[in-house]
């Protein structure tokens, strides 16, 4: 099955499922659905984003959270972190090293493809103290890892900024990368 014919669970302002639909109807709709986010922290207090492929559906080309994905259906946040984790990353993540930072309900257009993402997204936290080399590519989704520090993310310049999903440079975002670093290196 495409990823566009991917069925996922549509849910209210209150996370309950009220249905299924597919992905393609729920960008091109705005339709509220779950999603994660898994940020990797390193000990020097750097976030590793994920630069996303040239072609995907929305935000193309862009800097977004380590790990992402969409829950699919009869799946909790915390089973799609892990899967997502492995896919995404190579890493068989410990459920029990993340760190849930946070649950966001936001809402971005991404004028590039018209497509609209309204998203319930776990934010989660892991301490990665590996080498950004060592982390797995995965083909057709991702063009590579970079290494950024959070102290600097407010203060980038316009070029630097339009490397990320405009999502990712909100103050709510660089206020959960700020709580993440400070629970995983107290």
């Amino acid at each position: 099955m495409s990823e566009q014919l991917q069925m996922l669970e549509v849910v209210d302002g209150n996370d309950n499922v009220i249905g299924l639909e597919t992905r393609k109807k729920i960008h091109k709709e705005g339709l509220l659905h779950r999603e994660i986010h898994i940020w990797f922290i390193t000990p020097s207090g750097e976030a590793i984003f994920q630069h996303r492929a040239k072609d995907k559906d929305t935000y193309p080309d862009k800097l977004d959270a380590t790990v992402g994905g969409h829950v699919e259906p009869g799946m909790s946040y915390e089973e799609t972190a892990v899967k997502e984790c492995e896919e995404e990353t190579g890493i068989k993540i410990d459920p029990s090293k993340l760190i849930l930072i946070k649950k966001i309900n936001r809402k971005s257009f991404d004028k590039d493809s018209g497509l609209i993402n309204n998203a319930m997204r776990s934010q989660y936290a892991y301490l990665y103290n590996g080498l950004i080399a060592s982390l797995k590519i995965e083909d057709g989704k991702s063009e590579g890892f970079e290494l950024w520090k959070i102290d600097d993310l407010p203060n980038l310049s316009e070029k630097d900024k339009n490397k990320f999903i405009p999502l990712i440079l909100s103050d709510e975002i660089i206020s959960v990368l700020n709580k993440a670093k400070e629970l995983l290196l107290a």
